[in-house]
């Protein structure tokens, strides 16, 4: 068993979210078949885009003035749904989404996705295709 306490993981700032990554490939547990970590979206690292998973779910551990849109792709997004700390979130396989805050506000997560393949968007990236 491993027992990883938040405080102590790497925080690795990238655009629109810092992350701290707990279970995984490169993390401190290491898993082939998931990639548990932590999310943080700001104005500190400005806005984010949105993404995809294979599938993910989303825990919503604190929150000021965010909330999340989702839809078929990324030009495609529907209304905004207000986040409440406690909510858990789940994002079918491939569906599009991205966190956002009005002004001073946040979003803190505890995120969790398979490893699985994904056509399109993340398998060109790992191979350098656009």
């Amino acid at each position: 068993m491993d027992a990883i306490k938040r405080e102590a993981l790497e925080k690795v700032r990238l655009p629109g979210r810092v992350i701290q990554k707990a279970v995984g490939k490169e993390s401190p547990a290491q898993s082939t078949q998931m990639t548990v970590g932590f999310a943080h979206y700001s104005e500190e690292t400005g806005p984010m885009e949105p993404h995809q998973h294979v599938e993910e779910a989303v825990h919503i551990l604190d929150v000021r003035k965010g909330w999340v849109r989702c839809g078929p792709s990324r030009d495609h997004l529907g209304a905004r749904v207000p986040l409440e700390v406690g909510m858990t979130l789940h994002f079918p396989e491939n569906e599009w989404h991205v966190f956002e805050y009005d002004k001073e506000g946040y979003v803190d997560i505890i995120f969790y996705y398979g490893q699985g393949e994904m056509p399109g968007y993340f398998n060109r990236q790992r191979s350098g295709r656009k």
